[in-house]
């Protein structure tokens, strides 16, 4: 296949098929290669990211609970208060009764107004310590957290760093990927990408290697090597389904 000079994919023979899938190959794997080289950065710096922001969403609805709980202690201060002038009242009106029966009326409403203060007063308390509990797990949260930006910030710029070092090269071959995938046939390419996305290493084709599979290390035999050398039709392997071609055609432009 003339370099530079656009074919049709369908007008291609065999043998320019497996030499662009095998360019093909070769790029992608230089991409992965590249690829590799970020290694877990990338779904490490998303996985902190999550955890993040899962702590900080955790931390406000904290934030908003301790709110209410403060809206609580003053209402309930609120009704302490008017209970304690009740009491007052009715304390006064009972040096004015005139029967017992007044009085012993009155007497019940200062208890079940003391009563009443007893009750806000336990609210509070456990209003208090529910505050505190939670403003232990604000506190040990916020330290997680500046823990966690602190590491995430490390790796943000690890990967920052290669992915910089690298982004020339990659975009190249990422362009150079690209253009290949256009002189490849859509079923063929298809065929190219599910092979690939199959293999743990990214190979959809390999070659022949010591009269084995590049890919899977079995053994080919001798008349079946000899038709991959022929390049007369595309060949895969029996055992992996990988493209095999022949150790020669990366000798080739």
């Amino acid at each position: 296949m003339a370099k530079g000079k656009k074919v049709d994919p369908a007008s291609m023979s065999i043998e320019e098929k497996l030499h662009a899938l095998y360019k093909l190959q070769l790029a992608d794997s230089e991409i992965d290669r590249i690829q590799i080289l970020r290694g877990e950065l990338p779904l490490e710096v998303q996985d902190i990211e999550d955890a993040l922001a899962g702590l900080q969403t955790r931390v406000e609805n904290l934030k908003q609970e301790l709110k209410v709980l403060q809206d609580s202690i003053t209402n309930q201060k609120s009704e302490i208060e008017n209970s304690q002038e009740l009491v007052k009242k009715y304390e006064a009106q009972q040096m004015k009764v005139r029967n017992n029966r007044e009085y012993e009326s009155l007497m019940k409403e200062v208890e079940f107004q003391k009563l009443e203060v007893e009750l806000s007063e336990k609210k509070i308390k456990a209003f208090e310590e529910d505050i505190k509990a939670k403003e232990a797990v604000i506190e040990t949260s916020t330290a997680q957290m500046d823990e966690m930006q602190a590491d995430l910030d490390h790796k943000k710029g690890e990967l920052d760093a290669i992915t910089k070092e690298n982004e020339k090269e990659e975009k190249q071959l990422v362009k150079k990927s690209k253009a290949i995938e256009e002189s490849i046939e859509p079923r063929l390419l298809t065929a190219y990408r599910r092979i690939r996305g199959n293999a743990r290493n990214g190979l959809a084709v390999v070659s022949v290697e010591r009269d084995a599979c590049g890919g899977c290390f079995n053994k080919i035999p001798p008349q079946r090597q000899m038709d991959i050398r022929s390049r007369k039709k595309i060949i895969v392997c029996e055992f992996c389904g990988r493209v095999l071609v022949d150790d020669t055609i990366d000798q080739e432009d």
